[in-house]
């Protein structure tokens, strides 16, 4: 099947580089284009594309209002191409926020178009087959009030694309004294100090990105920092760890990496595998089970792409799915202190 794509970008050489990336896909045809939102509106109804590659900064009206109107009037899948800087990591995050599927750079200093985009066509195939919902999600269901956490527990969650808006649903409705946290979610180096800062305006937990020797202390959750380094835990006081090695599962940082390091752990521990392409954390979910610890899974009617926790539901790794609005209180309740559904289901 031929995904049908609408390029949106005021800039008419960087429409011509998005064009050429995506026609090197035989998958993929460029049906039209447009220089700003109100091009774009009319566009949509003429052309109907499968998928849409997005601006930010345009004239007329910007990239994240126009994204806005998308998502409430006619949701469809979005692709954004965004500077990669710090500044633009914030913008680009509020637009996967608003429903964006995923999000790539352009061309910077030192960086060309070939390797700007060399993922932009396979990101592009991806959101074609996403869940795009309209209007907001459903209310999330939250901790009982006298919520107390295990203190020794540690829990670990993955995610791919999707993943910043199940994180910020199920992350928001933490309590301050939730179990000490650890996250993989793929995405750039740039934004992962933005996310974890996000994050922490949303929680009532301390949220941060990791840093190599930070100790794990309930209350506090750690984002894997983008790029160069897998996340690990690891120690009698179990600490973060940075490790620069080669890719895993085809990333770096890696859930399967984060999830083998905690089932190695002689401790309570928990594992949570959110919305994702491909099979990045299904097996360290797996070894998680297989430690005695206690796994839960993003359904697929809640998934953006329902690949990560569909593999490791396949392999046995996943006690129960559920979906999104309902993961927050379910592993929060696994990882109490006098938990509800405290038997674990054996592999």
């Amino acid at each position: 099947m031929t995904v049908r794509v609408l390029v949106v970008d005021d800039s008419p050489t960087m429409r011509g580089l998005i064009t050429a990336a995506l026609r090197r896909d035989p998958e993929i045809e460029v049906i039209g284009s447009a220089a700003d939102p109100l091009e774009a509106r009319e566009a949509i109804k003429r052309l109907n594309p499968d998928v849409i590659t997005l601006d930010i900064e345009m004239p007329n009206m910007n990239g994240l209002e126009f994204l806005e109107k998308i998502m409430r009037l006619r949701p469809m899948p979005v692709v954004m191409v965004s500077t990669l800087t710090q500044a633009g990591a914030g913008i680009t995050l509020a637009a996967l926020e608003l429903g964006a599927v995923d999000a790539v750079g352009k061309p910077s200093a030192g960086v060309t178009a070939m390797e700007a985009f060399a993922d932009l066509a396979a990101k592009v195939k991806v959101a074609a087959r996403s869940r795009v919902r309209a209007g907001g999600a459903a209310p999330t269901a939250k901790p009982d009030a006298d919520y107390r956490a295990n203190k020794d527990m540690i829990l670990a969650i993955g995610a791919s694309t999707g993943g910043v808006e199940a994180l910020l649903t199920i992350l928001s409705s933490f309590p301050a004294d939730c179990p000490a946290t650890v996250v993989t979610q793929h995405m750039p180096a740039t934004f992962t100090s933005s996310f974890a800062a996000r994050l922490n305006k949303s929680s009532a937990a301390t949220v941060e990105e990791a840093s190599d020797g930070a100790p794990l202390t309930p209350g506090h959750i750690y984002i894997a920092p983008g790029g160069e380094a897998h996340l690990e835990v690891s120690g009698t006081t179990p600490r973060c760890r940075l490790v620069k090695s080669d890719t895993v599962s085809g990333h770096r940082p890696s859930v399967d990496v984060l999830f083998r390091s905690v089932a190695r752990l002689r401790r309570p521990m928990a594992g949570l595998i959110l919305t994702g392409m491909g099979r990045d954390g299904a097996q360290g979910l797996l070894e998680i089970r297989q430690a005695g610890g206690r796994t839960l899974g993003q359904d697929e009617s809640s998934c953006v792409v329902y690949g990560m926790p569909k593999a490791a539901f396949e392999i046995g790794a996943v006690e129960r799915q559920l979906p999104l609005n309902r993961l927050s209180a379910a592993i929060l309740d696994v990882c109490a202190d006098h938990p509800r559904d405290a038997v674990p289901v054996s592999v």
